[in-house]
This record gives structure tokens, sequence and C-alpha cells, in this order.
């Protein structure tokens, strides 16, 4: 809950993790706040950080990387979406999935979500997570990850990727290097996947995490 108010540092601090969770889908690091927020010190975003924790607004989870978690309310319209949960996705070793399109999996359950989440965007479909390898970028098992329905990424992108000779899905980050396409896992435990690009096709790009609390 709620229960302070905040500097005009802390205000820009907040407002920077919530809006690079809606754009990236996962929390950004001190670094990136530190950069993002025009501060020289990360001791002074750690600070900053604590305060926020403290009154309410964040949660960290000092166990893993980029561990912050936003307990701020939107301050949005309210409009709601209805998205479809399309399956399951591997966000550790892949595993198969019924076919490789996933504009042909048929939708047995509508998600209802603010439509903030999903930017406006049409093409939005979801999928609950299994697997722990992206618990760094605060992707869990039993979460649910709001997808973009797109055929091309970006370095550093996490994205959905349909490993054609495997037959099987599987969720990471994406990567371009001179000898072919690194998937990585965003769990220190976990190795990347290595695939040459004529056998990836890109499936999605995360938008955004449902926590399904226990």
């Amino acid at each position: 809950m709620v229960t302070k108010s905040l500097s005009s540092k802390q205000e820009h601090i907040l407002n920077f993790i919530n809006d690079f969770l809606r754009d990236k889908g996962y929390p950004p690091s001190v670094r990136d706040i530190a950069a993002g927020c025009g501060i020289s010190s990360t001791s002074v975003v750690a600070y900053n950080l604590n305060k926020l924790e403290a009154a309410g607004y964040i949660r960290r989870h000092s166990d893993i990387s980029r561990g912050i978690e936003s307990l701020a309310k939107e301050q949005r319209s309210g409009k709601l979406v209805y998205v479809p949960v399309v399956g399951v996705i591997a966000a550790g070793e892949p595993i198969p999935v019924p076919a490789s399109d996933t504009g042909n999996i048929i939708s047995t359950e509508m998600l209802e979500v603010g439509e903030e989440l999903t930017h406006g965007r049409q093409s939005i479909y979801a999928l609950r997570v299994k697997g722990d390898s992206m618990l760094d970028a605060l992707i869990k098992d039993g979460d649910i990850v709001l997808m973009e329905h797109v055929n091309e990424a970006e370095n550093g992108d996490t994205v959905a990727v349909w490993l054609k000779k495997e037959q099987e899905v599987t969720l990471k980050k994406f990567f371009v290097e001179p000898n072919g396409i690194r998937l990585e896992p965003a769990n220190s435990q976990m190795k990347p996947i290595y695939a040459a690009p004529d056998n990836i096709e890109v499936q999605g790009k995360v938008l955004a995490v449902i926590r399904r609390m226990p």
C-alpha cells in the first residue's frame, strides 16, 4: 500500500520503471535507471529505490537480477480489452507445440487486461510460461506473457521462437551473431541455444508479463 509522498527524483525514477516495464516487458537494471533518469551515481539510484520500496511503490527481489517489481496502480482510463490465451511456451528447454503457426491455434480462453498493456496494438495474444529460464527477467513458471505477433526481432528482444527442425518453441532473448542466432536465457544457471537463421521463426515479442499469484 502506498503511504508516503515522493520527491521529484523518486517520481521520475518510478515513472521510468513503469514505462520501461510496459515497453520492454521486464524491469530495468540500476544502471538502466541511472542512464534513463540522468543520475550519475548508482548509489543514488539504490538509495531512492529503497525509499520507493519503503513507501510501498515497488518491491525489490535481491536474489535475482533486475529484481524490481512495480506495485503502483495504473492511473489510466481503465478501458479493458480481451486477449486470447493460445497455449504454453517454454522458458527453459524448448517444448513441443501443436503447430508452428501461432495464428492457426484456436483459443479456448480469453484474458481481460487493461488497454495500456497492449499499447493499442491489435495482433496481441497470450501464452502461459512453463519453466524458469527467464527468471532474472521476472518471468516465472506459471506467469502469462502478452505477445505481439511479429516475425522479426532486434537484439535484446524477448521473443517466442519456433525451432523448425526440432519442432519446438521457446521463450528467450534474441541476438544475431556472426555464426547464427543466439537465444539467451535470463538465468545464469542455464545455457543459451544456438541456431542457424534458417532454422528459426520469430512468432512474437513480449509486451508485458502478468504474474499469477498463488
